[in-house]
């Protein structure tokens, strides 16, 4: 079925979801692996996580769906569709969170997605193709590395049995936790086929709210290299070594710190980078660093920009160490292509922000999503919510009942779109 073949605008202002009814659910998760501050501790394959998953099934059954799990713990609730014949339209997000994550990160998705269908269920709202909430397993990375796993089986980019192997920092496996809590299921990884992906999230950025928008009409999902540099210098006394007979490492580090500040300021717009971890040896407050070890995260839509920053870095730091006498190598040890999300879709989740009189823009995801990954087998895009001040990964992490509202409006109305609503 081509996109927008049934136009649902003209069913007017009551195809809305309930606001009250998702803000509800939304605390009600958050109560599952609460936080310390606040936010919540859901780790995937936790107990907590297994908690979360059973009352995400317990609603979707509710709903009148039948929850399917597959090999990597992802679960698929299917609300079915007048057509037998006909691919899904899948809505969903992940269920876990960062160590000291927020209430929304992810699971505004998922929730969302139930939301829609139960606010089809109420309007009455049949469609020709199925419609499938999805919780994908381990999206956050924060246990097991890395990021975006299920979703990167299902579209081939990882092995079941890389992923299964897969260790968290005490040495348990991704998949003995999987059997552990009860949530490894027999379906295969990839069998299923979509029509259409949709995934809504908190943007995790602060750009929805400082143009004072309702809606992120996401286009694009930013491509990354991580870059791990290795730079030898000589360990040294920091009081007794003479400022022109150092090696320094960490000056090294410095000047290509500043580098990666330039490169991604002369790239503008659309490209960032930064050195978020930085490991010295020995580390110690008087000693010069023999070897400093730190990780370049380079990002942009565009796939000729991201590579010829990486080009650009990996030519001029060398340059940097010869001058100080300090060795250099480096190693990709991360990568991301960029992706463009599709534009019938992105035009669906336009006109449904237009059609509600919500305020909205089109902006780049800054983060790697679920969504990104499921690109890659079928046509998908993303909504945006604001959260406030940007901020994300961090239990203090916040959206408003409104924002939420707003965003889920736009997600029923593109889901129902795509879907092909039959009077």
């Amino acid at each position: 079925m081509p996109y927008g073949e049934n136009n649902v605008s003209a069913r007017g202002e009551n195809m809305r979801i309930n606001g009250d009814r998702l803000w509800d659910s939304l605390m009600e998760m958050a109560k599952i692996g609460p936080g310390v501050a606040g936010g919540n501790n859901r780790q995937t394959l936790t107990d907590a996580d297994g908690e979360g998953r059973h009352l995400f099934k317990k609603w979707c059954e509710a709903a009148g769906m039948t929850v399917s799990v597959d090999k990597m713990g992802t679960m698929f609730a299917t609300r079915p569709g007048e057509d037998p014949d006909a691919l899904p339209v899948y809505v969903g997000s992940h269920l876990d969170t960062q160590p000291t994550g927020g209430k929304f990160d992810g699971v505004l998705g998922v929730l969302a997605g139930l939301e829609v269908v139960r606010s089809m269920n109420d309007l009455g709202i049949r469609t020709k193709h199925p419609v499938v909430v999805t919780n994908w397993t381990n999206e956050e990375g924060a246990r097991f590395a890395p990021a975006m796993l299920a979703s990167g089986v299902f579209a081939g980019v990882h092995t079941l049995d890389f992923a299964y192997g897969r260790k968290d920092p005490e040495g348990k496996t991704f998949g003995d936790e999987l059997k552990r809590i009860g949530w490894l299921g027999d379906e295969e990884v990839g069998a299923r086929k979509m029509h259409a992906y949709f995934e809504y999230h908190i943007e995790q950025g602060p750009i929805l709210e400082a143009e004072k928008k309702e809606i992120g009409v996401v286009t694009h999902c930013q491509g990354l290299w991580w870059l791990e540099f290795t730079l030898t210098g000589r360990e040294a006394h920091t009081g007794s070594t003479p400022m022109n007979m150092r090696v320094n490492a960490g000056l090294a580090m410095a000047r290509i710190m500043e580098m990666v500040q330039t490169v991604a300021t002369e790239n503008q717009p659309n490209a960032v980078g930064g050195v978020g971890q930085v490991l010295f040896s020995p580390n110690s407050r008087n000693v010069l660093p023999g070897k400093v070890v730190f990780t370049v995260d380079i990002r942009s839509p565009d796939k000729a920009k991201l590579d010829g920053m990486r080009a650009r870095i990996e030519a001029e730091a060398p340059k940097i160490c010869e001058a100080l006498g300090v060795g250099c190598s480096v190693e990709a040890i991360g990568h991301f292509e960029p992706v463009t999300f599709d534009p019938k879709l992105v035009a669906t989740v336009r006109k449904a922000a237009e059609d509600l009189g919500y305020s909205h823009m089109d902006i780049i995801s800054g983060a790697g999503h679920d969504a990104c990954w499921a690109a890659k087998v079928a046509p998908a895009t993303m909504i945006f919510c604001p959260c406030v001040g940007g901020l994300s990964h961090n239990e203090a992490e916040d959206i408003s009942k409104e924002w939420a509202s707003a965003g889920a409006d736009v997600l029923l109305r593109a889901v129902v779109e795509t879907a092909g609503i039959i009077d």
